[in-house]
């Protein structure tokens, strides 16, 4: 098996099956990435790519969100398979598949981006313009970012490769980079990102606003709070986005593109998302191996905690709760990587490091607002920061923040009985590092 690391550029990449608009996402067909990039329709072929191992089953499909939530206090796993039950119990091995499926797959995201940004700045077909070049060049770098951005608050410091893989030892012997190291390349991509990607709101595709986004919650991580509160007040600010009411708005009755959404991934009849098999009953085509816990359940049904949010949940027909963010048939839901509400709640933890009570309450109330219960009262900086962490737990109870949000507050001994600081971030994949002696296990692994 070859490590990602030095996976190959021939992955699979994507291209428009009915639309001839660039932009637009659905639905996709796969073909090879041999060729070269040499004029406008095998950049956009290439940028496709990048997006569809983006959207892939190991990556934001379903593998790595997985990983954010089955490690944190919210989800039990009803299956047999002793592998997903230690993400569940903090003692996850080296040997997991699910930690080598999202590593490999991110990667190989990684790998597909560089392609781009190696390659497309050097076509020459008058048809493509410098603006969609710059455009498809500044999503390639976004995704890129986003990417090691994954890697570094799940694994530390990972190998840093930043320029094409075009034979399987071509990086064999690149050790790994700090985890300040990786956060700054994420940084820095970003930086090149921004000039690069147009003003525009588009939910499926990186934008400025985009990128604005996951800087506000990259310096969230980096407890540079001043900058956190900035990125997130330009989104807060724009009126294309807004927190919808009720709460199951944004995803309920087949909704899709909403004015929550700053980011999602779209999915369609040909390129399904596997995350609803996980969570539907076997009445509904499921088999229900993620299911919510008695602890969610019960916070999401107390109407002075889950108000609307409660629709993240319902009974099957053995009287048994399930998740239901992830429901369609056929399973064509978005997987939702950056919601407006994100926004609010990274702002208000921000300014309530920053000693804005007042302000970081009120953006805190807001999202309760939206879910229809009431204000909350904090009036402290502890105090507000306990209601954002609580907040978080319940508004994103099935998407993959909250092992995160313990983690990089340094909260884990208290919320999760996590003791042992090694176990705060995940074992490198036994395969990698038995393909590279160059790479280095995680301590206490």
């Amino acid at each position: 098996m070859k490590s990602l690391k030095y996976i190959l550029s021939a992955g699979i990449l994507t291209l428009s099956a009915s639309c001839s608009n660039f932009l637009d996402v659905k639905p996709l067909e796969s073909i090879s990435d041999t060729q070269t990039i040499f004029d406008k329709t095998s950049a956009e072929t290439a940028i496709r790519g990048v997006y569809s191992a983006l959207s892939n089953g190991s990556y934001y499909g379903t593998t790595f969100q997985s990983i954010g939530y089955l490690s944190g206090d919210n989800i039990q796993w009803t299956g047999s398979q002793s592998q997903v039950q230690e993400f569940i119990n903090k003692k996850v091995q080296p040997e997991n598949s699910t930690i080598s499926g999202a590593w490999t797959a991110i990667y190989r995201t990684i790998n597909r981006a560089n392609n781009v940004i190696a390659k497309v700045p050097a076509v020459t077909d008058p048809l493509l313009t410098e603006t969609l070049k710059n455009q498809i060049v500044g999503e390639a770098y976004f995704i890129r970012a986003l990417s090691y951005f994954d890697l570094a608050r799940t694994w530390g410091g990972v190998p840093l490769i930043t320029k094409p893989t075009a034979a399987p030892t071509e990086n064999k012997g690149v050790t790994r980079s700090s985890q300040a190291d990786t956060y700054a390349l994420v940084l820095k991509d970003l930086e090149t990102a921004e000039p690069l990607l147009p003003l525009t709101t588009d939910r499926y595709r990186a934008t400025r606003k985009t990128v604005w986004a996951l800087r506000a919650r990259l310096h969230l991580y980096l407890k540079e709070w001043a900058k956190a509160e900035e990125y997130a007040s330009k989104l807060i600010s724009d009126t294309n986005y807004k927190l919808v009411k009720p709460y199951s708005s944004f995803f309920a009755n087949d909704a899709r593109g909403t004015q929550e959404s700053v980011f999602e991934i779209f999915y369609s009849a040909n390129e399904p998302n596997t995350h609803r098999g996980q969570w539907q009953p076997q009445t509904n085509g499921g088999t229900r191996q993620w299911a919510p816990n008695d602890a969610l359940i019960t916070l999401l049904n107390d109407p002075k905690i889950g108000g609307g949010r409660s629709a993240l949940v319902a009974k099957d027909n053995q009287n048994r709760w399930y998740g239901n963010l992830y429901y369609r048939t056929p399973a064509t839901d978005p997987s939702y990587i950056f919601r407006i509400a994100e926004l609010y709640l990274i702002r208000s933890e921000a300014r309530a490091n920053l000693g804005k009570i007042t302000d970081g309450l009120a953006d805190l109330n807001a999202i309760r607002d939206r879910a229809a219960i009431e204000p909350s009262t904090a009036s402290t900086k502890d105090a507000l920061l306990l209601a954002v962490e609580n907040e978080r737990r319940i508004e994103f109870a099935l998407e993959p923040h909250r092992w995160f949000d313990v983690v990089r507050t340094g909260r884990a001994p208290q919320v999760f009985n996590v003791t042992d600081p090694n176990r705060l971030l995940l074992p490198i994949p036994v395969g990698e590092i038995q393909i590279d002696k160059a790479l280095t296990q995680n301590p206490g692994y």
